[in-house]
């Protein structure tokens, strides 16, 4: 991937931009938000941005609010030591894509880095139905089919499941549906979400040959066809 990492502390920025780069991405440098801002403005330029949250010039927050304006979709990863839930909040509202707190692992932001490699670009598909083994989900008409017949869903129950055929194939979490299906940035403490994962279990795999929803013990769920 061609990756703009704007950091302006040198050591962060040298070590972020030589381990991409050791893993084989082509990494450039800005040491501050208004050169940042004028290099990412190319949303041609670049398959993913790093961008820290207090830089000189233009802070991040206002880089990527002026890019998402400008409709540039460049995925972006906020690496930052401002690590509160309303930065957070704040971070993914202004179109960050993934948000990771200093002090980090390489390992995971090497890791968040190949997540957001695999996204497609501009954020999720607009591909009209969506297809897991013989399940079908048309976003338009809002029909769900399976095997030929037709599955009568609540309105969340389709968020829900609509939001799992998105990620076919990949582990959801808990988090991941609560802000994806639900837009709750923190945890309700309820069962909220195995609630309507086990009601929608009921209507797409009962009755058929084979289940396609999954739990994926310690980690959350995932829809797949059964090997």
């Amino acid at each position: 991937m061609r990756i703009l990492v704007i950091e302006d502390d040198p050591e962060t920025l040298d070590f972020v931009s030589d381990g991409l780069a050791e893993l084989g991405h082509a990494v450039d440098r800005s040491g501050n938000g208004r050169e940042g801002l004028f290099r990412a403005a190319d949303g041609d330029a670049y398959d993913l941005l790093i961008v820290d949250r207090l830089l000189p010039g233009v802070d991040g927050l206002a880089l990527v609010t002026a890019l998402r304006a400008a409709k540039v979709a460049t995925p972006v990863l906020f690496l930052t030591t401002m690590g509160g839930v309303t930065d957070r909040v704040a971070g993914l509202k202004a179109g960050g894509d993934d948000y990771l707190v200093k002090p980090f692992a390489f390992a995971e932001l090497a890791a968040r880095v190949e997540a957001l490699g695999r996204r497609p670009r501009g954020g999720v598909t607009e591909e009209r139905v969506l297809r897991v083994a013989d399940l079908e989900l048309d976003r338009l008409s809002r029909v769900v089919r399976r095997a030929g017949r037709d599955i009568e869903l609540q309105a969340r129950e389709f968020q829900l499941l609509e939001y799992l055929m998105l990620h076919a194939g990949q582990v959801v979490t808990r988090t991941m549906l609560l802000e994806g299906v639900w837009d709750l940035h923190f945890d309700p403490g309820t069962n909220v979400v195995e609630s309507h994962v086990s009601r929608l279990r009921g209507k797409v795999d009962k009755g058929f040959s084979s289940e396609l929803i999954h739990t994926v013990r310690g980690a959350g769920y995932m829809i797949r066809a059964s090997a």
